[in-house]
C-alpha cells in the first residue's frame, strides 16, 4: 500500500507563490486576484501583507534569497571567475518567473532590498574584474559596463524563456555567447 501525502504550503507561502505566478504574467494583478489565486480571502491576505507594497517587498526579498542561493550553489566549485560567471548565469535563467518580477516592479522603497541589490552588483563587478585578469574579457571595458551587459543578457534570456521561445539551457547558452562575444575585446576598435 502506497500512501501519497500532499503537503499544503503555509498560507504565507501560498500567497507568495500566487503573487509570483500572477505578477510574472500580469504586473497589474490586484490584491484580490492574488488572494483568489492563493485560495484565501482578502482579509487573510491583508493579515499577512497589509499593503501591496508589503507583498511586493516580501516577493522581492524571497526572489533575491533564491537568486543568491542558486548562484552560491552553482559556483561553489567553479575553477575560475569566468566559469563562475557562466555557471551563475546558467543558474539564474530557470528562475525567470521569480526574478523577472524584480524588474517588473522594483521595490525601491525597501532599503534592505536596495542594499542587497547593490551588494550583488558589487560582487558581480568584482568577479568581472577578476575574469579580466584571467584573459576572458577586455581589460579596457569597465566592470560596471560588464555588469550592465550581464543583467541585459539575463533579462533577454528570461524574456525568451517566459515566451517559450527557448529552454532555460538554450537561453543561457545564447546569453553567454552574446556576452562573451561582446566583451572579449576581439573586435577591432574603429
Amino acid at each position: 500500500m502506497c500512501l501519497i501525502m500532499t503537503i499544503r504550503p503555509t498560507t504565507h507561502d501560498a500567497i507568495l507563490e500566487a503573487g509570483y505566478r500572477l505578477l510574472s504574467s500580469n504586473s497589474g494583478a490586484s490584491m484580490a486576484d492574488i488572494a483568489e489565486a492563493a485560495g484565501v480571502g482578502r482579509a487573510t491576505l491583508h493579515r499577512h501583507f497589509a499593503t501591496r507594497e508589503d507583498l511586493m517587498s516580501a516577493l522581492a526579498k524571497r526572489a533575491l534569497k533564491e537568486l543568491s542561493q542558486a548562484i552560491e550553489t552553482a559556483t561553489k566549485d567553479a575553477p575560475s571567475y569566468t566559469e563562475g560567471l557562466r555557471l551563475a548565469l546558467e543558474a539564474v535563467i530557470p528562475l525567470a518567473d521569480r526574478q523577472a518580477f524584480l524588474t517588473l516592479e522594483a521595490a525601491d522603497h525597501d532599503i534592505d532590498i536596495a542594499r542587497a541589490y547593490e551588494q550583488e552588483r558589487k560582487e558581480t563587478a568584482a568577479a568581472f574584474d577578476a575574469a579580466k585578469f584571467e584573459g576572458s574579457f577586455a581589460k579596457d571595458i569597465p566592470a560596471e559596463w560588464m555588469v550592465a551587459m550581464y543583467d541585459a543578457v539575463i533579462d533577454a534570456a528570461w524574456t525568451l524563456v517566459r515566451a517559450e521561445d527557448a529552454t532555460p539551457k538554450q537561453a543561457a547558452k545564447f546569453a553567454w555567447r552574446m556576452l562573451t562575444a561582446g566583451l572579449s575585446g576581439d573586435a577591432d576598435d574603429r
